[in-house]
Protein backbone atom coordinates (compact mmCIF):
# COMPACT_ATOMS: atom_id res chain seq x y z
CA UNK A 1 0.00 0.00 0.00
CA UNK A 2 3.04 2.54 0.71
CA UNK A 3 3.66 2.16 -3.08
CA UNK A 4 0.81 3.25 -3.93
CA UNK A 5 0.46 6.59 -1.41
CA UNK A 6 2.55 8.50 -3.50
CA UNK A 7 -0.84 9.51 -6.14
CA UNK A 8 -1.57 11.07 -3.04
CA UNK A 9 0.46 13.82 -4.03
CA UNK A 10 -1.19 13.98 -7.62
CA UNK A 11 -4.46 15.61 -6.24
CA UNK A 12 -2.54 17.77 -4.10
CA UNK A 13 -0.61 19.71 -6.70
CA UNK A 14 -3.46 19.07 -9.69
CA UNK A 15 -5.46 21.17 -7.29
CA UNK A 16 -2.98 23.25 -5.89
CA UNK A 17 -2.22 24.37 -9.93
CA UNK A 18 -5.68 24.60 -10.96
CA UNK A 19 -6.09 27.15 -7.91
CA UNK A 20 -3.32 29.35 -8.64
CA UNK A 21 -3.98 29.31 -12.35
CA UNK A 22 -7.81 30.36 -11.15
CA UNK A 23 -6.62 33.33 -8.91
CA UNK A 24 -4.54 34.63 -11.68
CA UNK A 25 -7.04 34.44 -14.75
CA UNK A 26 -9.74 36.25 -12.23
CA UNK A 27 -7.47 38.16 -10.94
CA UNK A 28 -5.08 39.60 -13.55
CA UNK A 29 -6.28 40.68 -17.42
CA UNK A 30 -3.89 39.05 -20.25
CA UNK A 31 -0.19 39.89 -19.53
CA UNK A 32 -1.37 42.40 -16.37
CA UNK A 33 2.10 42.09 -14.27
CA UNK A 34 2.14 42.89 -10.70
CA UNK A 35 6.04 43.11 -9.50
CA UNK A 36 6.46 41.45 -6.20
CA UNK A 37 10.00 42.24 -5.78
CA UNK A 38 13.03 43.81 -8.17
CA UNK A 39 13.49 40.51 -9.96
CA UNK A 40 10.09 38.48 -9.63
CA UNK A 41 6.55 39.66 -10.92
CA UNK A 42 3.33 37.93 -10.84
CA UNK A 43 2.17 37.69 -14.83
CA UNK A 44 -0.83 36.06 -16.60
CA UNK A 45 1.08 34.64 -19.92
CA UNK A 46 -0.71 32.60 -22.30
CA UNK A 47 1.92 29.53 -23.30
CA UNK A 48 0.58 27.86 -26.50
CA UNK A 49 3.99 25.94 -27.16
CA UNK A 50 5.89 23.85 -24.58
CA UNK A 51 8.60 24.38 -22.47
CA UNK A 52 9.46 27.98 -22.84
CA UNK A 53 7.22 28.64 -25.50
CA UNK A 54 8.90 25.90 -27.91
CA UNK A 55 6.47 25.48 -31.07
CA UNK A 56 4.31 28.27 -30.08
CA UNK A 57 4.07 29.42 -33.37
CA UNK A 58 4.15 26.41 -35.44
CA UNK A 59 0.67 24.89 -35.48
CA UNK A 60 1.48 21.29 -35.02
CA UNK A 61 2.61 22.28 -31.38
CA UNK A 62 -1.16 22.22 -30.20
CA UNK A 63 -1.04 18.53 -31.00
CA UNK A 64 2.31 17.51 -30.26
CA UNK A 65 2.23 19.36 -26.69
CA UNK A 66 -1.45 18.00 -25.96
CA UNK A 67 -0.92 14.16 -27.12
CA UNK A 68 2.23 13.49 -26.24
CA UNK A 69 2.14 14.91 -22.52
CA UNK A 70 -0.92 12.64 -22.67
CA UNK A 71 0.91 9.63 -23.78
CA UNK A 72 3.94 10.60 -21.05
CA UNK A 73 0.87 10.36 -18.69
CA UNK A 74 -0.67 6.54 -19.39
CA UNK A 75 3.04 5.55 -19.42
CA UNK A 76 3.77 7.19 -16.13
CA UNK A 77 0.85 5.51 -14.52
CA UNK A 78 1.87 2.31 -15.73
CA UNK A 79 5.29 2.74 -14.96
CA UNK A 80 4.36 3.73 -11.02
CA UNK A 81 1.85 1.25 -10.88
CA UNK A 82 3.44 -2.14 -13.03
CA UNK A 83 7.21 -1.59 -11.48
CA UNK A 84 8.48 -1.40 -7.50
CA UNK A 85 10.84 1.54 -7.22
CA UNK A 86 12.26 3.12 -4.25
CA UNK A 87 10.03 5.43 -2.60
CA UNK A 88 12.28 8.84 -3.78
CA UNK A 89 11.82 7.23 -7.38
CA UNK A 90 8.07 6.74 -7.10
CA UNK A 91 7.81 10.30 -5.85
CA UNK A 92 9.67 11.94 -8.32
CA UNK A 93 7.37 10.18 -10.67
CA UNK A 94 4.18 11.40 -9.11
CA UNK A 95 5.20 14.59 -9.08
CA UNK A 96 6.40 14.75 -13.04
CA UNK A 97 2.87 13.14 -13.43
CA UNK A 98 0.99 15.64 -11.86
CA UNK A 99 2.08 18.63 -13.47
CA UNK A 100 1.86 16.72 -16.51
CA UNK A 101 -1.51 16.44 -15.37
CA UNK A 102 -1.85 20.06 -14.79
CA UNK A 103 -0.52 21.34 -17.89
CA UNK A 104 -2.83 18.75 -19.84
CA UNK A 105 -5.93 19.94 -18.36
CA UNK A 106 -5.15 23.51 -19.79
CA UNK A 107 -4.24 22.09 -23.11
CA UNK A 108 -7.67 20.73 -23.54
CA UNK A 109 -9.92 22.73 -21.98
CA UNK A 110 -8.68 25.88 -23.38
CA UNK A 111 -6.13 25.22 -25.92
CA UNK A 112 -2.99 26.94 -23.90
CA UNK A 113 -1.14 26.18 -20.85
CA UNK A 114 -1.69 29.28 -18.02
CA UNK A 115 1.55 30.92 -17.00
CA UNK A 116 2.18 33.40 -14.12
CA UNK A 117 5.30 33.14 -11.86
CA UNK A 118 8.17 35.56 -13.91
CA UNK A 119 11.66 35.53 -12.57
CA UNK A 120 14.21 38.60 -14.04
CA UNK A 121 16.57 40.66 -13.49
CA UNK A 122 17.36 43.69 -15.68
CA UNK A 123 16.65 42.65 -19.38
CA UNK A 124 17.21 38.83 -18.85
CA UNK A 125 13.73 36.55 -18.41
CA UNK A 126 13.47 33.69 -17.71
CA UNK A 127 9.89 32.44 -19.46
CA UNK A 128 7.17 32.40 -17.11
CA UNK A 129 5.86 28.96 -15.59
CA UNK A 130 3.25 27.60 -13.40
CA UNK A 131 2.89 25.16 -9.95
CA UNK A 132 2.41 21.82 -12.58
CA UNK A 133 5.83 22.98 -14.34
CA UNK A 134 7.21 23.37 -10.90
CA UNK A 135 6.52 20.04 -10.10
CA UNK A 136 7.49 18.45 -13.33
CA UNK A 137 11.15 20.26 -12.90
CA UNK A 138 11.12 19.13 -8.75
CA UNK A 139 9.85 16.04 -10.29
CA UNK A 140 12.78 15.78 -12.50
CA UNK A 141 15.40 16.87 -10.00
CA UNK A 142 14.34 14.34 -7.77
CA UNK A 143 14.63 11.31 -10.06
CA UNK A 144 18.00 12.06 -10.86
CA UNK A 145 19.06 12.72 -7.13
CA UNK A 146 17.09 8.73 -6.74
CA UNK A 147 19.43 7.67 -9.66
CA UNK A 148 22.62 9.35 -8.57
CA UNK A 149 22.24 7.58 -5.09
CA UNK A 150 21.42 4.34 -6.35
CA UNK A 151 24.43 4.49 -8.35
CA UNK A 152 26.77 5.88 -5.40
CA UNK A 153 25.26 2.86 -3.28
CA UNK A 154 26.06 0.43 -5.84
CA UNK A 155 29.60 1.73 -6.56
CA UNK A 156 29.78 1.21 -2.05
CA UNK A 157 28.68 -2.43 -2.67
CA UNK A 158 31.54 -2.88 -4.90
CA UNK A 159 33.83 -1.38 -3.18
CA UNK A 160 33.27 -3.02 0.07
CA UNK A 161 33.21 -6.25 -1.76
CA UNK A 162 36.94 -6.06 -3.60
Amino acid sequence: MRRYSVFLIVPFIVILDRWTKTIITDGLTYLESIPVTSFFSIVYVKNFGGAFGFLSQNPIGKYVFTFFPLAVTAVLIYVIIAYKFPLLKTFSLACILAGAIGNIFDRISLGYVIDFLSFYYNTLQWPAFNVADMSISTGIGLWFLSELLIFLKKGDETTKSA
